[in-house]
């Protein structure tokens, strides 16, 4: 006997969330006609596919044979979708995508602004947080991170650039303070910090031979916002440890200048990262080959 394709996708989504709770949430149904669904689709097949308790919820043999083919047709249906996806000229539906906070203002709205602009259909979400999301559980496309990726299996991540941390000073903050020529003289100035649960940031440097240091900063002032932390330093206000992606333009035009040039951090990789799906919408596509054909010049170039 056939079943709908609507039904066997809710059966799908119960066992993949635990719950008929979890699953009606998802689905954006109530928990009723999540259970009346799978009741259907039980008497269609004349099997019971779940067991239920008051706190548990498990497949039966016959639920667990029939989820397995269930989940590979739903597979080989998106697989469908997205080669005639891929066929369209245009991107279409809603893209949803997250980035460091100060990092997505900078770099990644303009490129999605860019990209929502060719495609008149596509409607893009930029949610800017500095927390590591959940791309599949919070329902993203795709994200920008920043630093060393942890092992999943869940996550495909395309590198696209690195950067690094400078320290910076105003020129009359090194006029009115004196030199710093040595990591120790660091300690005799003013510094201001990221704080991390209630204390600064440790500045990870390396010289010319790759030697890494380590060093806390008795910051006099403790900011947790770089923007903020940048405007301060343009305020003739102490050093800073700074992305170089931040204060580019201000290296550049002299209203910054680096301090003990021959220090800087290790490499920070910057990468997008998507889930690992069968099958890859056109806007992800399309969102993540823009991100790799411009990110790295444009980012060099700021």
């Amino acid at each position: 006997m056939q079943t709908e394709l609507s039904t066997i996708s809710i059966f799908v989504t119960v066992v993949e969330a635990g719950s008929f709770s979890n699953a009606a949430e998802q689905l954006h149904l109530t928990r009723s006609a999540v259970s009346k669904s799978i009741a259907r689709l039980e008497q269609r097949l004349g099997v019971t596919l779940f067991k239920r308790t008051t706190r548990t919820l498990s497949l039966t043999a016959e639920g667990a044979l029939f989820y397995e083919h269930s989940q590979r047709a739903i597979a080989e249906i998106h697989s469908a979708e997205s080669l005639l996806d891929q066929g369209k000229i245009n991107a279409t539906g809603l893209l949803r995508v997250s980035a460091p906070v100060l990092f997505g203002q900078l770099y990644v709205a303009p490129l999605m602004v860019e990209l929502a602009q060719q495609h008149a259909d596509l409607q893009v979400e930029l949610s800017f947080n500095d927390r590591t999301i959940d791309l599949v559980e919070d329902g993203f496309d795709l994200a920008i991170r920043i630093g060393t990726l942890d092992d999943s299996n869940h996550l495909i991540a395309r590198k696209l650039g690195d950067h690094r941390m400078l320290l910076c000073a105003t020129p009359k903050y090194i006029q009115q303070s004196g030199p710093v020529n040595h990591l120790d003289d660091l300690h005799q100035h003013t510094t201001i910090a990221y704080p991390y649960s209630g204390s600064p940031t440790k500045w990870h440097l390396q010289d010319k031979n790759k030697q890494l240091y380590a060093i806390k900063p008795k910051a006099k002032l403790m900011l947790n916002d770089m923007q903020a932390i940048k405007n301060t330093v343009l305020l003739d206000q102490g050093i800073a440890w700074l992305p170089d992606w931040l204060i580019h333009k201000e290296l550049q035009d002299g209203s910054l200048v680096q301090v003990l040039a021959e220090f800087s951090s290790v490499d920070f990789p910057i990468h997008v990262v998507w889930p690992a799906l069968t099958y890859m919408p056109l806007k992800t596509r399309l969102a993540i080959d823009l991100l790799v054909a411009v990110f790295p010049s444009r980012l060099s170039a700021n």
